[in-house]
């Protein structure tokens, strides 16, 4: 109840202005720093989740793919039978791969070239619902169609109906030496899946048609759906045992393993950091404290000499410290969560007023500013912020509990 009193007192009484000052200081830099750990924490989930879907609507739950590097044999279709029986398998299509340039006037650049059969090719992607103009039904074998990601095709300057020119590195050898092949496609299909990376970077065959560029004797893989992307590595583990040494089955994790980890270290990295700042702001309570203890010297003398313990002096001065830091903590729970939500538009209006652009897609692989608050992650920082709190009042309370009555009173 002491405590209690203590804390609405410091907020009124006039004669301590200035430490009702230093505890609101205290509560602002409680909030901020829960409230910027929070949001950073779960725009850092956002864009993990966004780049890791937006990469799972091109790249399959599981790969198999030869050991050598080349063509995954002639009898593909009766293993994909065989690995479709795995109950865990919701999807299989098979995959011709490989790097080419792709030229249209003086502009050439470099692609990732993947033979596909459009009929399969949706039971392992989502190329065929974010497609902006034709569909992958367009890509009929021995036409030599092409569809091109979105970024790709504006750097070339073509659209539907327009002819570029793919070149195969591994071409014929001469006795002028190696010869690239040269081979005319006609752009049928654009997509945008919304990950800059293939957006720029893929073309898409048929499946024969690739085959019969790249020289390979049938599929170089075989993409694999699952039911949970989480299972992806079980599977590919449990698939293995069916396949032999000549064939690996590689899940997604493995696929892209750095760039995720480099993710996660970067969002332990800046939790410390930014744990940090409410550390610092938590142990404000300790100046705060310690001025209220010299304030209220001669009301612990009184209530030690009418009967107080040493550790009843102790608790009024914790529950005054934990009070302010639990307003704190709550308030910067409410102001994390509320930005967390409402981020994007924040990001855009700021963009709008600063005619500038925080996310070149070019360089983040994607342009919007994504959020994903978790609760295990706000509890985390809720226990974290209010143990500092908790922990900032120790030694001032600590102090006043060691008080000497006569000593207090020797000059009241």
């Amino acid at each position: 109840m002491i405590g209690w009193r203590y804390t609405r007192a410091s907020r009124r009484t006039r004669s301590n202005g200035f430490i009702s000052f230093i505890s609101l200081v205290s509560v602002i830099g409680i909030t901020l720093g829960v409230a910027a750990l929070i949001v950073v924490i779960s725009v850092m989930n956002g864009f993990q989740k966004e780049v890791r879907d937006r990469m799972l609507g091109v790249i399959p739950h599981v790969e198999v793919l030869s050991a050598d590097g080349g063509s995954i044999g002639p009898h593909w279709r009766e293993l994909a039978e065989r690995l479709r029986r795995d109950p865990q398998v919701t999807g299989i299509a098979p995959l011709v791969q490989g790097q080419a340039l792709l030229a249209q006037g003086n502009s050439l650049f470099g692609v990732l070239a993947w033979g596909i059969d459009p009929a399969l090719e949706p039971q392992v992607s989502s190329i065929a619902s974010h497609m902006l103009v034709g569909s992958l039904g367009a890509l009929r074998p021995g036409r030599f169609d092409v569809v091109l990601g979105e970024a790709l095709a504006q750097r070339l300057g073509v659209g539907v109906g327009d002819l570029v020119t793919m070149v195969v590195p591994s071409g014929s050898l001469t006795p002028a030496g190696m010869i690239p092949r040269l081979r005319t496609l006609t752009v049928v299909g654009i997509f945008r899946i919304g990950n800059y990376e293939y957006d720029s970077s893929l073309a898409l065959l048929d499946i024969g048609d690739a085959s019969r560029l790249f020289l390979t004797q049938g599929p170089t893989g075989l993409r694999i759906q699952t039911r949970s992307i989480d299972d992806a590595p079980r599977v590919a583990q449990q698939l293995q045992a069916q396949l032999g040494p000549q064939l690996v089955a590689q899940p997604w994790t493995a696929q892209n393993r750095t760039w995720f980890q480099a993710v996660v270290i970067e969002k332990r990295m800046m939790f410390i950091i930014l744990a940090m700042i409410v550390a610092v702001a938590a142990f404000n309570l300790v100046s705060t404290l310690v001025m209220t203890v010299t304030d209220k010297q001669a009301d612990i003398a009184i209530l030690r000499t009418q009967g107080a313990s040493p550790r009843s002096i102790m608790a009024i001065f914790v529950i005054q410290g934990a009070v302010t830091g639990v307003f704190g903590v709550l308030f910067g729970v409410a102001l994390g969560l509320l930005i967390a939500l409402h981020v994007d538009p924040i990001v855009s209006f700021l963009e709008w007023v600063f005619h500038t652009q925080f996310l070149p897609s070019s360089v983040y692989l994607i342009h919007t500013m994504p959020s994903d608050p978790r609760i295990g992650d706000v509890l985390q920082i809720t226990l974290i912020a209010l143990a500092l709190s908790l922990l900032a009042t120790l030694y001032p309370s600590w102090r006043a509990s060691r008080l000497q009555p006569a000593a207090a009173l020797r000059y009241e």
